[in-house]
């Protein structure tokens, strides 16, 4: 079995419904305007996210991390960032990467947390 890295989405409802829609076997295209998917390196991060800034600005107020592995041959190729604290580090994947990105997801994108904001 290839070496893989396990990486952290944090997203919103709609998002997880279309993930579920491909029965958890890829992410969605971005929107309009989101040239960049950000997967990130920690779950303390992706929560950090979820509950802070997706629960409390979504639509629906809630916000949602999930967990996957990806080819660690196939992410070699991409640099890690890091966008504050030592924590904070996260792929830049070009939306155009998207489908290729989704080939190298190894297994199912689970949930492993949900925050809800009233």
């Amino acid at each position: 079995m290839e070496p893989t890295t396990t990486l952290y989405r944090p997203l919103g409802s709609h998002e997880l419904s279309l993930i579920a829609a491909s029965g958890y076997r890829e992410f969605p295209p971005r929107l309009p305007g989101q040239p960049i998917f950000y997967p990130v390196l920690s779950e303390e991060y992706a929560i950090q996210i979820a509950r802070d800034w997706n629960a409390k600005n979504s639509e629906t107020r809630v916000g949602i991390v999930t967990k996957f592995r990806v080819k660690r041959v196939y992410l070699s190729k991409f640099e890690i960032r890091t966008v504050g604290a030592r924590i904070h580090q996260e792929y830049w994947i070009p939306v155009g990467e998207l489908a290729e990105f989704n080939k190298n997801i190894v297994g199912l994108i689970e949930v492993i947390a949900e925050f809800h904001k009233k």
